[in-house]
């Protein structure tokens, strides 16, 4: 009888101590999955509300009300150039209920000595967007070319100072690779994102700024903002197609943006595979490509392995590019 007793006990015990750890009630895991999505999800926006990433997350939410059994709410989680936002939709449980807006500072970051996360904590959902950065001065800026900006910054007795949207960013990347190229010395001046950067340089406490097509578009229509150059290899369609590329002004410099959704590595593959089926549905939905050209974001698709394979790459070209650099904090 005591045997049986103790026999009954130690299988209590067993059964309680693995309701208490979390992650093993297989059965459990996979009724959430089977259910999911049953209550809201959260997009995490790494930058703050008015730059490029926010404009996206914005019309992806939007549009997935037509394809998705729940809504998504637009977070913003600006700082340390995107790292608090990847940092916490990394560090998430994987349930595929806090999703994140990734842009290619997640392959920057962890080659820059901010970030303990790599682009390992991620699985890619889909790919939305992919730009070149543009340099841009205010529309009362005396340079009025890449050529003027270049003989200003060496006959200055002081630094130009270049706005970016944080320290470790692809703006404060992009900056850093063209005072090498030109061989002068910048002042650097991070924002939390690049809707700040771009409010200083109208209120003239910076120089230049380098950003997104997006984040500039509306105050170049408006004339307040002046392009120099899309850091591009080839022109731009639209309305920045007057403006000329680096490499056109003898700068050899190419550099620019990706955005696209991903959730935290481990995130149960049902889980994954509805996310994936109803955010491809989204992104092909016309007035998500017709909302994007609008707003001067580049519509540029693609499934969750085609992006895993283009952040891979793109993790090995900006290590590289932070050695020569010498841009590790």
């Amino acid at each position: 009888m005591n045997t049986t007793l103790h026999r009954f006990i130690h299988r209590i015990a067993l059964a309680s101590a693995c309701v208490a750890l979390p992650g093993l009630p297989l059965g459990a895991m996979a009724q959430g999955a089977a259910d999911y999505p049953n209550r809201p999800l959260e997009l995490v926006v790494p930058f703050g509300a008015g730059g490029g990433t926010d404009a996206l997350a914005r019309v992806f939410a939007d549009a997935m009300k037509k394809h998705f059994a729940q809504p998504i709410t637009v977070i913003n989680k600006p700082g340390a150039s995107g790292a608090i936002g990847f940092g916490e939709v990394a560090s998430s449980r994987p349930d595929g209920y806090k999703i994140g807006m990734i842009s290619v500072e997640l392959a920057i970051l962890p080659h820059m000595g901010v970030a303990k996360f790599t682009t390992d904590d991620f699985t890619p959902i889909v790919r939305l967007n992919a730009d070149p950065l543009v340099l841009s001065v205010s529309e009362d800026s005396p340079l009025k070319t890449v050529e003027d900006l270049v003989e200003a910054v060496k006959k200055r007795p002081d630094p130009m100072t270049f706005g970016n949207a944080g320290t470790g960013g692809v703006s404060h990347l992009a900056a850093l690779a063209l005072q090498q190229k030109l061989g002068v010395t910048f002042t650097h001046a991070p924002f939390q994102g690049n809707a700040p950067a771009i409010v200083a340089l109208l209120g003239g406490h910076i120089d230049a700024v380098m950003s997104s097509p997006s984040e500039v578009a509306t105050y170049v229509t408006g004339k307040k903002v002046r392009p120099l150059a899309v850091l591009a290899d080839q022109r731009m369609p639209g309305m920045f197609e007057q403006v000329p590329t680096l490499k056109e002004r003898k700068v050899d410099l190419s550099m620019g943006t990706w955005r696209g959704i991903a959730v935290p590595k481990g995130t149960p593959p049902e889980v994954v595979a509805k996310l994936t089926a109803a955010s491809t549905k989204a992104a092909n939905d016309p007035a998500v490509k017709e909302s994007m050209e609008r707003q001067s974001l580049g519509y540029a698709v693609a499934d969750g392995e085609t992006f895993r394979r283009q952040i891979s790459g793109d993790t090995v070209v900006f290590k590289q590019l932070i050695d020569q650099l010498g841009a590790k904090k």
